[in-house]
């Protein structure tokens, strides 16, 4: 059984699509998990009460598996994130991640402030050995199967040694989460050849020709659509988050897009909605901050209820696929051996 605490403070919804998301996902559980809401008690009592009266009212079973633990302070969008661990320690984030650290919860889950929460958990958590930063991974719909995407806007600025970690980062998630083995790993770059890109991908290229990794090599923007280059599939795109997040913001864009131009000429909306399904970000949910040495599910700021709730998803089965320790254990490896190969 997995404890999950969700900061029922953060996101432009909370707390209705926070409490909502949470009893949905109750409903997909069964009794096979609890979910911790953290934050404002009388607020988060209050709006329970108001969904338990209304659309929720067959939840009371599943609502009696929520806990609710209060958080007085919250941060907002605006915060600095380091108003996270210096300013608000007693914020509904840093209180459910804290729990986590405390053997109190399993995993944590906030559609807050991304900056605040990735602060906050590198510094509760910290990283695990042989890292420089976590990244945050992303899954994009492809005419395949999805593929990994990251980082998607943890790191603005990263070095060839930084893109090569988050290649390890990017397989440990293909194979717990999506069941990819030995995942093929693409650098995303302006032209296939190895020369091609600025100078930290071209030598992020040479580093990954030897690291030991199933890399095909450099992609293009236009393979992400297709999941795969003109030299086969791929499951793993790596970049930095400048341009990953460049590329998420676009992709997010493209539905809504398609929807109304095909939809001005007479297409009904809502068949178009249901066959674009895959491109909307709340099929996912949230994606964990891979790195740190416990799970953290960051989820976008506009989380509907639905998103809440696969958010909630996604932290049950990064725990139970124990993806946290994977990753520690595969940097370990990898060190053992490059220190066998010096020796």
């Amino acid at each position: 059984m997995a404890r999950i605490a969700l900061d029922a403070m953060g996101g432009d919804r909370a707390p209705a699509a926070t409490v909502a998301g949470a009893l949905l996902a109750l409903g997909d559980f069964g009794s096979k998990h609890v979910i911790q809401l953290v934050g404002r008690d009388e607020i988060i009592r209050a709006e329970l009460q108001r969904q338990l009266a209304g659309d929720f009212a067959s939840r009371t079973a599943d609502a009696a598996r929520l806990q609710i633990v209060h958080a007085p302070d919250v941060i907002a969008m605006s915060d600095k994130p380091t108003v996270a661990i210096r300013g608000k320690p007693k914020s509904s984030m840093v209180v459910g991640l804290r729990m986590q650290a405390d053997g109190q919860s399993d995993a944590f889950v906030s559609a807050g402030n991304t900056g605040a929460q990735m602060a906050a958990s590198i510094f509760i958590f910290r990283l695990h050995d042989g890292l420089t930063r976590p990244a945050i991974p992303t899954l994009f719909p492809t005419a395949r199967i999805p593929i990994v995407v990251l980082d998607s806007g943890a790191n603005v600025d990263c070095s060839a040694d930084e893109l090569v970690q988050f290649a390890r980062l990017g397989c440990v998630y293909a194979e717990d989460v999506l069941g990819r083995k030995n995942p093929i790993v693409g650098l995303l770059s302006i032209g296939e050849e190895p020369e091609k890109g600025n100078a930290v991908v071209k030598e992020a290229n040479a580093l990954l020709m030897s690291a030991g990794l199933n890399f095909q090599g450099n992609v293009e923007g236009r393979d992400l659509p297709m999941g795969a280059s003109d030299r086969g599939p791929v499951d793993v795109v790596v970049c930095d988050g400048f341009v990953g997040n460049v590329i998420l913001k676009f992709y997010e864009s493209v539905a809504p897009m398609i929807v109304k131009l095909i939809g001005e000429r007479g297409v009904a909306p809502e068949v178009l909605a249901g066959a674009l399904e895959t491109l909307d970000y709340a099929s996912t949910g949230g994606a964990p901050l891979l790195g740190v040495r416990g799970v953290s599910i960051i989820a976008h700021g506009k989380s509907s209820a639905t998103a809440i709730r696969n958010a909630l998803h996604v932290a049950a089965r990064t725990f139970e696929t124990g993806m946290s320790a994977h990753i520690g254990q595969r940097i370990a490896q990898r060190a053992a051996a490059q220190q066998g190969v010096v020796a």
